[in-house]
């Protein structure tokens, strides 16, 4: 090996993830595009390295696409106007129930797209309520900040809500049927302990009351948001024919969700089920709209499909120069000792390294060094999940932990909300480490229990 790539390398990957961090508001594809050239030129990843990583990551960055593409037709229906009225009418001017409706609609919009999606989605949305409610800074943050927590570690649950789930997921050979079995229960308990230990962390700042907006008092208006996700595409309809036909598109959506692990569970390609979903939904929008799917490829953030090709490029480089052998010595002593040993080892390993380093290149790293340990089949796929856990709910310790988080801090600054690191520390120090022990130690007894 050339003396030369061991330093390339790293410092390459060091670079790209500091760039993102010290410059948010740029386009994360274009750092990690440029490392991933470093690291192609300097031959730490070869040619034929790149048709693996295709293969790897095709079906998911397939999948994860045609669930955006799902989400931005909701948007032409005026489906987030209608949310944001509805979380307004369903809170009764109780601001004790506003913040439970919040965090039940975040983690159902992760659900129904995924994490980085709903981030998108909810984010504009409660800024455009907690604006019309005229709430104080201070009265804003335990909605937006507990709304972010829920969304982002509500991609845990199922595999279909996160990319670097999906791509994982086919390394560790294992379907979202079987991910979602062993899964969802853990990791939807795990949520609710978070739901509730940031409601005793929000409860005294949280308003008792709150306006009771009616109809003609809305502004319909995103700020600080730089495209208009609120518009209504369904003002022509009554508010009975309105929720009908709301009630529809959410149907179809779950309808289609659902479909998803049908298709893992009878062998049939996930990608062509997501994506024959979106189509229908595109023809549904066309018909009844008028709206032609061209304006898909504008919409689409083909930038995240970039983002994780190159991140894997740059990873398998860290691969190809030993870090996961070195990590590999380290692990497999503990990790193979038993299953409890095995998730809360990976699920603290990568909490901490997604906090470093932020959870895409960690949960690559981490499912790398798993599928070349040569572990059981039932203790690489414990490892795995708690590996998920990690990187999804405990990598929100610091706001660089995801991408998501970061999205959203830099969201909030457009939308005027002031909410510094240590505020965001404050919060996520007292709930972030008692959830992610939890739901890692129920994880280890929960499959045990099954299997």
């Amino acid at each position: 090996m050339d003396e030369f790539l061991i330093p390339i390398t790293v410092l390459t990957f060091l670079g790209t993830l500091l760039f993102i961090f010290w410059r948010p508001d740029i386009n994360e594809a274009f750092p990690a595009s440029a490392g991933a050239l470093i690291i192609l030129l300097s031959g730490s990843v070869s040619l034929a390295d790149l048709g693996s990583i295709t293969e790897t990551i095709g079906g998911a960055a397939v999948t994860i696409m045609a669930t955006i593409v799902m989400a931005i037709v909701l948007e032409s229906f005026g489906f987030f106007q209608w949310a944001a009225e509805k979380l307004s009418e369903k809170a009764h001017g109780s601001g004790i129930r506003l913040f439970w409706y919040t965090n039940l609609f975040c983690f159902l919009m992760t659900l129904f797209v995924n994490n980085d999606g709903s981030i998108l989605i909810t984010t504009p949305i409660l800024l455009m309520l907690l604006r019309n409610l005229k709430l104080k800074n201070h009265q804003k943050i335990p909605y937006l900040l507990s709304g972010a927590l829920i969304a982002t570690a509500s991609s845990a649950p199922i595999g279909v809500s996160n990319i670097v789930n999906l791509i994982a997921l086919k390394m560790v050979d294992m379907d979202l049927y079987m991910h979602t079995a062993m899964m969802f229960i853990p990791a939807s308990l795990g949520l609710v302990l978070l739901a509730l230990l940031l409601f005793l962390n929000f409860y005294k700042t949280l308003p008792k009351t709150i306006p009771v907006l009616r109809p003609g008092a809305w502004k319909y208006t995103a700020p600080g948001i730089g495209s208009h996700p609120l518009k209504n595409s369904s003002s022509d309809l009554d508010n009975e024919q309105r929720a009908r036909f709301m009630r529809n598109i959410l149907l179809f959506v779950f309808g289609v969700r659902l479909s998803l692990f049908a298709a893992s569970y009878i062998h049939f390609p996930v990608p062509v089920m997501a994506v024959t979903g979106s189509v229908l939904l595109l023809a549904w929008r066309w018909y009844r709209l008028n709206i032609s799917p061209a304006d898909m490829i504008r919409k689409t953030p083909w930038n995240i499909l970039l983002f994780a090709f190159s991140m894997y490029v740059i990873i398998y480089g860290l691969h190809n120069i030993g870090l996961t052998s070195l990590l590999i010595r380290l692990l497999e002593p503990v990790v193979s000792g038993s299953l409890l040993h095995a998730s809360v080892l990976m699920g603290t390993l990568l909490s901490l390294l997604s906090n470093i380093f932020n959870n895409h290149p960690a949960l690559m790293i981490g499912t790398l060094t798993l599928t070349h340990m040569g572990l059981d089949p039932l203790t690489l796929k414990i490892s795995y999940l708690a590996s998920v856990i990690g990187s999804d709910i405990g990598s929100l310790l610091l706001p660089i932990g995801t991408l998501a988080t970061l999205m959203w801090m830099h969201i909030l600054k457009k939308g005027k909300v002031e909410l510094t690191w240590s505020q965001y520390l404050k919060v996520t120090i007292t709930v972030i480490p008692v959830t992610l022990l939890f739901t890692l130690v129920f994880l280890a007894y929960w499959i045990s229990w099954i299997y």
